[in-house]
């Protein structure tokens, strides 16, 4: 229930089914998760490739306001460019700045349906990565050891650790390869 929807909001058809993911830089999505701290909760924004699973940003808040999910998209957008941009229905993600950024990138705009998780697999999965290898091992005080923590977790799941989906290797070397090749052609 992190992403509540605005009633007067936009909101977009899910573009994605039966759509097989060609490269990097095809299909990016965002969500945001909870990380829980010893007193209270901490937000937390990536924005993630679904080819490559490379975590191109991510965002740490005390709060559900859109600001901090906005900067994740800008700063994301500095590394490159989906043709299709997924998220949940969320009003973070209707709101019309976050919209209005996408729009101007000519990126074409896809939203979860209402209740379905597995329409932003891949965000899920990341999620209960992070959760299961790092947060519930440890028991954030603040939201510097938190942000601290998290930085390094995402830097070590980007560069160092190895998925069986992408034939055992890391989220940033896919990224970096085809993304490469993608230019250059």
């Amino acid at each position: 229930n992190l992403s509540k929807p605005n009633l007067n909001h936009r909101r977009f058809p899910y573009l994605l089914k039966g759509v097989e993911i060609e490269n990097v830089n095809h299909v990016w999505s965002t969500d945001i998760t909870y990380i829980p701290l010893r007193s209270g909760y901490l937000y937390l924004v990536a924005v993630l490739d679904w080819f490559s699973r490379y975590v191109l940003t991510w965002r740490l808040s005390n709060n559900l306001e859109s600001g901090f999910c906005i900067d994740a998209l800008k700063e994301a957008l500095e590394v490159g460019k989906p043709k299709i941009f997924n998220s949940d229905q969320g009003s973070q993600f209707t709101c019309n700045k976050f919209l209005e950024i996408l729009e101007a990138g000519n990126i074409e705009i896809s939203m979860d349906g209402k209740g379905r998780a597995f329409d932003n697999i891949y965000i899920e999965r990341f999620w209960r990565t992070v959760k299961y290898e790092e947060v519930y091992c440890k028991a954030y005080e603040s939201f510097e050891e938190a942000k601290e923590n998290l930085g390094f977790y995402i830097k070590h799941y980007n560069e160092k650790r190895l998925h069986q989906s992408l034939g055992y290797r890391t989220p940033n070397e896919v990224f970096t390869k085809n993304n490469f090749a993608l230019l250059n052609k």
